[in-house]
C-alpha cells in the first residue's frame, strides 16, 4: 500500500505497557483509520500533490446535497471529518480507495500528533497563567487579583499580549515527536509513550516523519 505522510484518528484512552525490563510506560492508544480517499490532488492540477481523506462516516440523511455529491465520487454517503495530507506520488492514489496504518509508522518512529486541547471555560490569571496570587491571610486584601497590567502615565495603556483572565483550552495543539511504542495494523491501533492533547473520542492528525 502506498504511504501518506498522516492520517485521521481518535483518542481511545491511557493505559500501560511494560519492557522487556519490567519498567511500565504511559501510553495513549489512537485508533488511526481507515480513512478513505475522496479526492487526489498532483502537482499538474492542483500546483502541489496531496490525498483528500475521510474519517467517520454518516448517514446519508445528515449530509448536505454539495458534500453528498462529492462523497458520492468515493461510493460513500458522507464524512463527519475530511483533511488533506501531503504524498509522494499521487498517481498511486485511486478515489474510494481505503487508507490504514500499513506503511505509515512501526514501533520505534516519531510522530506528530495534532488534536484540539480540552476547553475550561474562563479561568482567572492563577490557573491560565501560574501567578502567584497574594498571601492567603485575612488581613491581605490580595488573593487571586491579577495585579497592575499597566502605567497611566506611560504608555497610558495595556500592552498587547498581556498575562490577564481570559478563555482557556480548546485550542489546536501539536506535541512533535512522540515515540510510537507498539502498532497493531489489524485493529488500527497506534499506542504512543505519553500523553496527547484533547479528551476521549477526540479527534487526531498523526504526521509521519
Amino acid at each position: 500500500m502506498p504511504k501518506t505522510m498522516g492520517i485521521l484518528g481518535k483518542k481511545i484512552g491511557m493505559t500501560r505497557i511494560y519492557t522487556e525490563l519490567g519498567f511500565a510506560v504511559p501510553v495513549t492508544v489512537i485508533e488511526a483509520g481507515p480513512c478513505t480517499v475522496l479526492q487526489v490532488k498532483s502537482e499538474a492540477t492542483d500546483g502541489y500533490n496531496a490525498i483528500q481523506v475521510g474519517l467517520g462516516e454518516k448517514k446519508a440523511s445528515r449530509v448536505s446535497k454539495p458534500a453528498a455529491g462529492h462523497a458520492a465520487k468515493a461510493g460513500k454517503a458522507g464524512f463527519y471529518h475530511i483533511q488533506e495530507f501531503r504524498v509522494a506520488d499521487p498517481a498511486q492514489y485511486q478515489i474510494g480507495q481505503t487508507v490504514g496504518l500499513d506503511g505509515l509508522v512501526q514501533a520505534g518512529d516519531v510522530i506528530d500528533v495534532q488534536g484540539t486541547s480540552k476547553g475550561r471555560g474562563f479561568q482567572g490569571v492563577i490557573k491560565r497563567h501560574g501567578f502567584s496570587g497574594g498571601g492567603a491571610g485575612h488581613g491581605s486584601n490580595f488573593h487571586r487579583a491579577p495585579g497592575s497590567i499597566g502605567c497611566s502615565a506611560w504608555p497610558s495603556r495595556v500592552i498587547k499580549g498581556k498575562k490577564m483572565p481570559g478563555r482557556m483550552g480548546n485550542d489546536i495543539v501539536t506535541k512533535k515527536n512522540v515515540l510510537v511504542m507498539d502498532v497493531r495494523s489489524e485493529d488500527n491501533l497506534i499506542l504512543v509513550k505519553g500523553s496527547v492533547p484533547g479528551a476521549k473520542q477526540g479527534l487526531l492528525k498523526i504526521f509521519s516523519k
